[in-house]
């Protein structure tokens, strides 16, 4: 196995085998052979001195799984974060409900624990959106709250391979993302912000002025606003492996319009970019290729999972014994 001197691979049974047998994800541990104590602050300088090459394989591999090394707290997390020195992005115009914890580090999606996330690439519907997303287990659940992820090349090719007109009409049009929101945050629902919280302001002027730039329209309502998102690219392409990948949040929405009023679960209505209806046979093939192409590794105390953003999906399983409480940072 290819590894540094601070790092080893190591191998779980639910890692899957891909394109000349690389496994998925990529899992590290302190190289006992070279360092008895893997210290937080060992970590954080092996990171800042092996970083070339843990960017080549994040960019490989797509996710790099850290288990074994010494972080403990948010505030241990948000060292870990700051030792690979990518930029932070703001969570402006996001969906889900999140609260600062320290530093760059944020709760991950506060929606109900027992409620499943379908796979999504971060933020994907915004002009702006992370490349790499940080999760860090701090308390592991009981039984479930996988953080499942997917090579979104994988996704592409399959639906490709099973709905090729739909997919050229994806990549065609793109998508148009309608959902009805209220003022405050509802973290009884996956998407749950308020206009408020989602544009940083309390003005309906400067909520304008900040959604435009993120190619979104406001129509305000008597008790809401109907947020429009895009039509917006759906499919990548990753110029290190020349490949296509499945770069949207389709399988995160609904797939029949939403009404003029309040949505209680404030989902996301989604559209081809051309006016079309996304056909219920193509998303629910999507769903089941997700499912299948997918790896689950139950977290473990300490766990930190780096996300290549742009090639790989993620989710959430239901947590079946609680508690759960992961963290998240994102990053340009």
């Amino acid at each position: 196995m290819t590894t540094k001197s601070f790092f080893r691979e190591v191998e779980l049974p639910e890692q899957k085998p891909y394109d000349d047998a690389l496994l998925f994800p990529v899992v590290l541990s302190p190289n006992t052979r070279f360092t008895t104590q893997p210290n937080l602050c060992v970590f954080e300088t092996a990171i800042r001195d092996e970083k070339p090459w843990l960017e080549s394989l994040l960019q490989q591999r797509g996710v790099i799984l850290f288990r074994g090394f010494h972080v403990t707290s948010p505030s241990d997390f948000n060292r870990v974060v700051e030792a690979f020195g990518f930029p932070e992005i703001v969570y402006a115009g996001g969906r889900a409900p999140r609260t600062k914890v320290v530093g760059r580090v944020y709760t991950a999606n506060e929606s109900p624990p027992e409620m499943k996330i379908n796979f999504h690439h971060e933020m994907s519907y915004l002009p702006e959106y992370p490349s790499k997303l940080f999760f860090f287990c701090e308390e592991e659940p009981g039984s479930g709250g996988e953080t499942p992820i997917a090579l979104s090349h994988m996704v592409y090719e399959k639906m490709k391979e099973k709905h090729p007109e739909f997919v050229a009409k994806v990549e065609e049009h793109g998508l148009k993302f309608i959902t009805v929101t209220g003022d405050e945050d509802h973290s009884s629902s996956i998407g749950g912000k308020g206009w408020k919280s989602a544009y940083m302001t309390n003005d309906k002027n400067v909520a304008n002025e900040r959604a435009e730039k993120l190619g979104t329209k406001l129509e305000w309502m008597e008790h809401g606003v109907r947020i429009i998102t895009g039509p917006v690219p759906a499919i990548g392409f990753n110029k290190e492996s020349g490949q296509k990948t499945w770069f949207n949040n389709l399988a995160l929405c609904n797939t029949s319009p939403t009404t003029n009023g309040i949505s209680e679960d404030r989902d996301v209505y989604v559209e081809l970019g051309n006016g079309d209806l996304v056909p219920d046979d193509a998303f629910k093939d999507l769903l089941k290729i997700m499912e299948d192409e997918c790896v689950a590794i139950p977290w473990k105390k300490g766990d930190v999972m780096l996300v290549n953003n742009l090639t790989v999906l993620h989710g959430r399983q239901p947590v079946l014994k609680p508690p759960r409480r992961i963290l998240a940072s994102l990053c340009k």
